[in-house]
């Protein structure tokens, strides 16, 4: 008797699932940030998540938990119930700090359902005018006349910035420092004081600065001109080639939640993304919106965490 009571709950389960991805979703759902308000991941996901509650008919609740370099929103999101009500607004980090920490409380492949890469976000190579060079082959060359005396900063030891600029020195062959900070704002107040000499920057952050002329930008950091940078030449146009160095943005939710709602939850990612008026406020913040299917972004995720990882073990980077 236990055995047929046992098989037919096991049955109605199996029915019950697609019952349940049908319904999704019933209540609200929470919309995990791995950093603190008022940054790039916290600003998409809420113009992104106010879109997503029209077209999911539950509000979409950014939650914020910050620490550890993004580390444990992920282990909140890899712990959490795979109910397709607790998912993660992912960045670059979750690719990084595989290679960065020797250990983690998740897997960045195996923890997570992939649901749609949301957008890029290219960097931008600034310099302190008062540096002598108006173009990339000129900062190489002074740089190469230079060994060692020319300061790159970041927000901190494993931060796109800084992998962007140790990415530039294995390609160009340059000898430079690099210059941790504590976030990004006191990094760009040395670079326009003069205190370091160069970084590489988010569009958005660098832009007040290059408009007022306290900055001068010399290349983009991806494979395309920059909307809000036009006069600004790519990476490969000034010269160095097999460089793209940027952030992005994706969703995902905790591995093991059913397919139908990823599914579902992926077709309302892209159609948010497809909006006018949201891709108008992404491309404003610098940002180039993707949306893709979620294979695409788990081989995107593959890609990103293999790049890392060599640029990482060759820098000889580590954080603990």
């Amino acid at each position: 008797m236990r055995k047929m009571i046992c098989a037919l709950g096991a049955s109605l389960c199996l029915f019950a699932a697609p019952v349940h991805a049908a319904d999704y979703p019933t209540q609200p759902i929470k919309l995990v940030v791995p950093f603190a308000p008022g940054g790039s991941v916290d600003t998409v996901s809420r113009i992104v998540g106010q879109e997503l509650t029209k077209e999911l008919g539950q509000s979409i609740v950014v939650e914020n938990r910050a620490g550890a370099g993004g580390n444990i929103g992920f282990e909140a999101v890899a712990a959490a119930a795979p109910d397709g009500y607790t998912l993660l607004m992912a960045s670059s980090p979750l690719a990084v700090n595989v290679s960065l920490y020797k250990k983690l409380g998740y897997d960045p492949v195996k923890s997570f359902a992939p649901i749609s890469l949301v957008a890029l976000q290219p960097n931008v190579l600034v310099v302190n005018p008062e540096l002598p060079v108006k173009s990339v082959a000129e900062l190489i060359a002074y740089a190469k006349a230079n060994p060692g005396k020319l300061n790159f900063g970041s927000s901190g030891l494993g931060a796109s910035q800084h992998l962007a600029g140790e990415l530039f020195k294995r390609r160009t062959g340059v000898d430079m420092v690099h210059v941790a900070y504590r976030g990004g704002g006191p990094a760009m107040t040395d670079l326009v004081a003069g205190r370091i000499q160069l970084m590489f920057e988010t569009i958005p952050s660098a832009m007040p600065y290059i408009s007022s002329g306290q900055l001068r930008p010399l290349a983009v950091t991806v494979d395309k001109r920059s909307a809000q940078l036009p006069d600004v030449p790519t990476m490969a146009e000034a010269g160095v080639t097999d460089f793209v160095a940027r952030g992005w943005l994706g969703m995902a939710a905790p591995a093991g939640t059913p397919q139908p709602i990823i599914d579902k939850l992926n077709a309302a990612v892209v159609k948010a993304l497809a909006e006018p008026a949201v891709a108008k406020r992404l491309t404003e913040l610098g940002l180039v919106v993707q949306g893709t299917s979620p294979a695409e972004f788990a081989s995107f995720l593959d890609s990103e965490i293999a790049s890392f990882h060599t640029l990482i073990t060759e820098a000889h980077i580590t954080l603990n």
